[in-house]
């Protein structure tokens, strides 16, 4: 078993690496719980739809808006500090939620306007965050570090809601958003303990001329684009998650229940692939592990549209995907850390971040379109069917996918390479 789970060798092996994974252990359970604790108080107070719908919007634009120029400086300043200062920022947002919770009827404003700042602090703290790994383990190990991390954030996002509805159930909201106060203590302390990590070579001024840089270089490096678009391909056309309410309460006559085991599926399937991730370091063609990848992600969905006629084959299925879509994860974050150079890697994780996160939500709409004309299921299939499709326009369009190869790219002139800490 060994070969199998999760490659520990980064957490045994490098000491600052291990601090920031166990201080991301502890924070990222915190901040699901604030995840649940924010949409519950929103529709406590006002008991509408479009309520949370505008916070889930106050909450993303200033992700689409922001992450480049946070991933511009995360390459101007020292990261540590950089991280140090957005942990003490979303702890001090959840401290504020904790005094808003014990008002009887806070302004709704207000909790936006801090959903806001939080959403733009993580803005800055996710590239700044991604881009520090690579100074923090050498580049054989990289690829396990970067499962390891999708085992964190899998873990967190299945603990983390479990423990807030408890807590807010049992203690009331207030506790809920001091446990996330509390949780950023741990990500302060395992930072503090961590070495510096000033930039490398030529430091450029954050701003426009900074963001367009990082953005020319992504565009450049025709490898680093592949992944954002076989990404892209993955997520517009074969992700059904707004379809699972339809699914599941008209083809498999489940009721709300049905939508929950939809939900979870994918990361439960998620969390087992990560924990059996322990080879993803022996894989040197990483490009064609992230065409295998999406290809069993294309596949598994076209299937869990085909299987209306048993829904624990369809959850099995949904399962399948989610192990596929965290293995195309961490091969593809392989490729743009290790292609990228130090001093462009908070820019570009952010572009990946950007990617990331605006892909699923395009798929939604594109499920939901589509499902509009021919169907929910005629939707699944075909998005599952046009993703493995465009796969081979991918790996057509870019062939330098399948070509790649692991490898560190040099670093700007003078920048040490990375070495594993006592």
């Amino acid at each position: 078993m060994g070969g199998i789970l999760v490659d520990l060798a980064p957490i045994r092996r490098d000491r600052d690496y291990r601090l920031l994974w166990a201080g991301q252990v502890v924070s990222g359970i915190g901040n699901n719980v604030t995840r649940i604790a924010l949409p519950y108080q929103v529709y406590v107070l006002t008991h509408s739809a479009v309520a949370i719908g505008v916070l889930t919007a106050v909450q993303l634009v200033p992700i689409l808006a922001f992450s480049l120029g946070g991933g511009a400086i995360a390459d101007a300043v020292d990261r540590r500090r950089l991280l140090l200062i957005t942990a003490v920022g979303l702890a001090l947002t959840s401290l504020v939620l904790v005094a808003l919770s014990l008002v009887p009827s806070p302004p709704l404003a207000a909790i936006y306007a801090v959903a806001f700042v939080a959403a733009s602090l993580g803005a800055v703290d996710q590239p700044a965050r991604s881009s520090a790994v690579p100074r923090l383990v050498p580049a054989e190990r990289l690829p396990a570090a970067i499962a390891l991390n999708q085992l964190n954030f899998q873990t967190a996002a299945v603990i983390g809601p479990a423990i807030g509805g408890i807590v807010i159930a049992v203690a009331g909201l207030p506790a809920a958003y001091g446990l996330d106060v509390l949780s950023f203590g741990a990500a302060v302390a395992s930072l503090v303990g961590i070495a510096p990590l000033p930039p490398l070579g030529e430091v450029a001024r954050p701003g426009i001329a900074a963001v367009r840089e990082g953005l020319r270089f992504a565009m450049d490096r025709r490898v680093i684009l592949s992944t954002f678009a076989i990404d892209l391909d993955a997520m517009i056309f074969g992700m059904p998650t707004s379809l699972f309410p339809i699914l599941a309460l008209d083809t498999f006559h489940a009721g709300a229940e049905g939508v929950g085991l939809l939900a979870a599926a994918p990361a439960a399937g998620a969390f087992l692939g990560a924990l059996l991730s322990g080879w993803v370091s022996r894989v040197r063609r990483t490009g064609r592990a992230v065409a295998v990848a999406v290809a069993m992600w294309g596949l598994a969905i076209t299937g869990f549209g085909l299987a209306t006629f048993s829904l624990p084959l369809a959850v099995v299925l949904l399962g399948l995907a989610g192990a596929a879509d965290v293995l195309s994860a961490v091969f593809r974050g392989t490729i743009v850390q290790l292609e990228t150079p130090d001093a462009l890697r908070g820019r570009v994780t952010a572009l990946h971040l950007l990617v990331v996160t605006s892909g699923p939500r395009l798929g939604d709409l594109e499920a939901a379109g589509v499902a509009s004309v021919v169907g929910a299921q005629a939707s699944v299939v075909s998005g599952g069917l046009l993703c493995i499709a465009g796969i081979l326009v991918v790996v057509r369009r870019f062939p330098e996918l399948l070509a790649h190869v692991s490898r560190a790219v040099p670093e700007r002139a003078g920048a040490p390479s990375a070495a594993a800490s006592p």
